[in-house]
C-alpha cells in the first residue's frame, strides 16, 4: 500500500488512473486484504486462501521485463489462438470419426477399442488429445490395429496432422511472432540512453553562464568532468571517457562530440591477459614456451579422455560385484595417477603464464579448482584408508566409505572433462548461447515461475489429500478391491508421490505433466479420485506450459543461436584491438 500510494504520488492521479498495471495492483490489494480479514475472521483455518494465488503479481508488477515479455506474449496470442482453434476442430472431428469407427457390437472380444478409449465423448476425446502428444501412442491403436490393420490408418492420419503439422506451425508461428525480440529490446534500451545523453547535453549547455550568441549550443569539457566525477557507471566506461576528455584539444564540446564520448557505453569490452613472465635462462624460456603451447593443453585434453576411458572400463569390470566383493585398488590407484598429473599440469602452466594470467582464463580457473578439490579429497582417502593396495575393500571408517570417496573423486574426474569444450570451436558456440539464453531468459524463467506457482497453488486446493497411497505393498501383486491392479495405471506404476499434498510435490506433479510423457495416468487418476472435471486443469496446464511455454523457449533459442551464429560468421579479427563494436551490428 505504501509502494502504491508513493507511486501515485510520483507520476501523478491524472497519469495513475491511465496504468493498468497499478489499476491492477491496486485491485489485487483490495482482494487479498478482504481476504486477510476473512483469515483473521476464521482464525486462518480457512481452506481456501485467495491471496496466496494472487501473490505473484507483485513480481510482476515490479519487473519491466516481464511486463514487456508478457505484452509480447499477448501480441502473439491471436496467431496463436488462430491455430490452437485449428487444433480443436482438428481434434473435435477426428473425435466423431472414432466415435463412428469404434462403436459397440455383439462381440466383446473385438470392442475392446471401444471399451478402453472411445467409450463417450469424454474418453474419445481425452484419448485422442493424449495421441495428439504422442504420450500413449501405440497403446491407443493396438486394439484396433490387431483387429484389422486398416485402422492404423486413422491414427497415423490423425498424428501426422496434428502433431507434425500443427503443432510445429505453431512453433513456427511463435518463432515468427518473436523473432528479433532480443535485439529489439536492445535496440529501444540504446535509443533511451541515447535520447538520455542529449538531454543531458542540453542541460548542461543551458547552464553556461555566458550563452554563445549566434553559435550552436556546446557544453563545457570542465563542466563535464564535475559531472562524471559524481556519475554512477561503469568504472571501464568512465576512465575510457575521463581519459577522452583530456586528450581533448578543444575547452568546448558540440552535441556531436558529445555524443560521441559515450559510444564507450556501446562497445564489449575484450579482456586483456596479464604478460607472461619474462625469464633471463634459456633453459625456463624453452619451458616456457612448451607449457604455454595449445598443444600442452591438447595433451591434457587427451589425459583427461584416456581417464574418463580408464574409469568407465573399471566400472563396467565391477558393475555386478558385491560390494563386499569389490576391490577398489586398480580405480584408487588410476586415480592417484590422474591426480597426480592434472597437478603438474596445473604448476607447469603457471611457471609457464604467470600465476596473474593463468587465473586470467576461466578454463584455467576451472581447472585448478577442480584440481585442488580432487587433491584435498585424494588426501583424505589416503589419511583414513591408506594408500591403494590389492584387497583396498570399501570400509567405513570416516565420514564416507571408501567406495563413496572414490565415486565422489570420480563425478568430479568426470566433470572436469568438460574442460574440452572451450577447444572445440562448434561446442563452444553452444555453450555460450545457451549462457547467454540463461541472462535473457529471466524475465520468461520468472514468468515461468509465477505461472508454475499459480497452478501448484490451485492444484493444492482442489486435490489436496485426493489421492491416497495403498501403502508399501508391492504393486505387481496386490490387489485393489476384488481385483488385480490394472497395468499402466497410477496405482500399478506407483506414483503416489505425484500428488498435490504440498507445494514441493504439486511443483514436480506439474513438471511431470509439463514434458508429456505418460500424463494420461495423471488425467485418469484424478478424475478417478477427484472429479472428471479434473482433466480441464490438467488439459489447460499442458497448453500453457508445454504448447505456448515450450515452444516458446525453442523460438526464443533459435533466435539466440541464430544471432550468435551470425556474429561469429561476421566477427573481425580482434587481436589487435581494444573493443569489439556491437551496435551497429545490432541495427543492421
Amino acid at each position: 500500500m505504501v509502494d502504491v500510494s508513493v507511486k501515485s504520488y510520483l507520476i501523478g492521479w491524472k497519469e495513475f488512473w491511465k496504468n493498468k498495471w497499478l489499476m491492477a495492483y491496486i485491485l489485487t490489494l483490495i482482494v487479498s486484504l478482504a481476504d486477510w480479514i476473512v483469515s483473521l475472521s476464521f482464525f486462518c483455518k480457512e481452506s481456501v486462501r485467495i491471496r496466496r494465488i494472487l501473490r505473484p503479481f507483485f513480481l510482476l508488477q515490479n519487473s519491466s521485463m516481464m511486463k514487456k515479455t508478457l505484452k509480447s506474449i499477448n501480441s502473439t496470442l491471436p496467431e496463436m489462438m488462430s491455430v490452437l482453434l485449428l487444433l480443436a476442430v482438428h481434434l473435435s472431428l477426428f473425435t466423431m470419426f472414432a466415435m463412428l469407427l469404434f462403436v459397440r457390437t455383439k462381440d466383446n472380444q473385438q470392442d475392446k477399442e471401444w471399451v478402453v478409449y472411445f467409450r463417450n465423448l469424454p474418453d474419445s476425446l481425452t484419448s485422442l488429445l493424449v495421441l495428439l502428444t504422442t504420450a500413449n501412442n501405440p497403446d491407443v491403436m493396438m486394439p484396433a490395429y490387431s483387429k484389422n490393420r486398416a485402422y492404423s490408418i486413422f491414427f497415423i492420419l490423425f498424428t501426422v496432422l496434428g502433431n507434425l503439422f500443427l503443432m510445429n506451425l505453431l512453433t513456427a508461428i511463435i518463432y515468427n511472432q518473436f523473432r528479433g525480440y532480443l535485439l529489439k529490446s536492445v535496440q529501444s534500451s540504446l535509443l533511451r540512453r541515447r535520447l538520455g545523453i542529449r538531454a543531458a547535453f542540453e542541460v548542461l549547455s543551458s547552464l553556461k553562464e555566458t550563452p554563445a550568441s549566434g553559435q550552436q549550443s556546446c557544453v563545457s569539457v570542465g563542466a563535464l568532468l564535475q559531472v562524471l566525477q559524481k556519475a554512477e557507471m561503469d568504472s571501464r566506461c568512465k576512465q575510457a571517457i575521463t581519459r577522452s576528455l583530456k586528450m581533448c584539444s578543444c575547452d568546448q564540446l558540440s552535441a556531436a562530440q558529445f555524443q560521441k564520448l559515450f559510444e564507450e557505453l556501446d562497445k564489449d569490452a575484450i579482456k586483456q591477459h596479464p604478460p607472461s613472465p619474462e625469464y633471463q635462462s634459456h633453459f625456463m624460456q624453452k619451458m616456457q614456451f612448451a607449457f604455454g603451447h595449445p598443444y600442452f593443453g591438447y595433451l591434457g585434453n587427451v589425459i583427461a579422455l584416456a581417464n574418463i576411458i580408464s574409469i568407465c572400463v573399471v566400472l563396467v569390470i565391477d558393475a555386478d560385484k558385491q560390494p563386499s566383493e569389490r576391490d577398489d585398488f586398480f580405480l584408487g590407484a588410476i586415480n592417484c595417477f590422474f591426480i597426480l598429473y592434472y597437478l603438474l599440469e596445473m604448476l607447469l602452466k603457471i611457471l609457464a603464464m604467470g600465476l596473474k594470467r593463468y587465473l586470467s582464463y576461466p578454463s584455467n580457473r576451472f581447472d585448478g579448482l577442480l584440481t585442488v578439490i580432487l587433491l584435498i579429497l585424494e588426501i583424505a582417502t589416503f589419511a583414513v584408508y591408506g594408500f591403494p593396495h590389492p584387497g583396498w575393500r570399501p570400509e567405513f571408517m570416516g565420514l564416507l566409505s571408501l567406495w563413496d570417496m572414490v565415486r565422489l573423486v570420480n563425478m568430479l574426474i568426470v566433470f572436469r572433462f568438460l574442460r574440452i569444450i572451450p577447444n572445440m570451436k562448434f561446442m563452444s558456440l553452444v555453450v555460450t548461447t545457451l549462457l547467454d539464453l540463461v541472462k535473457n531468459l529471466r524475465a520468461f524463467a520468472g514468468i515461468l515461475v509465477v505461472v508454475f506457482y499459480a497452478f501448484a497453488i490451485t492444484g493444492i486446493i482442489l486435490f489436496k489429500g485426493a489421492v491416497v497411497s495403498l501403502g508399501n505393498t508391492s504393486a505387481a501383486n496386490s490387489t485393489h478391491g476384488n481385483g488385480t491392479l490394472k497395468c499402466g495405471t497410477y496405482e500399478q506404476l506407483e506414483y503416489w508421490p505425484n500428488n498435490f499434498d504440498d507445494f514441493a510435490a504439486a511443483v514436480v506433479t506439474l513438471w511431470d505433466v509439463m514434458v508429456v510423457n505418460n500424463w494420461q495416468v495423471f488425467l485418469d487418476a484424478f478424475s478417478r479420485y477427484s472429479s472428471p472435471w479434473s482433466k480441464i486443469y490438467f488439459v489447460a496446464w499442458w497448453l500453457i506450459s508445454s504448447v505456448i511455454w515450450v515452444n516458446l523457449f525453442v523460438a526464443l533459442l533459435l533466435e539466440n543461436f541464430i544471432h550468435k551464429w551470425d556474429r561469429r560468421c561476421q566477427r573481425e579479427s580482434l587481436s589487435d584491438i581494444e573493443y569489439q563494436r556491437t551496435v551497429e551490428l545490432m541495427f543492421r
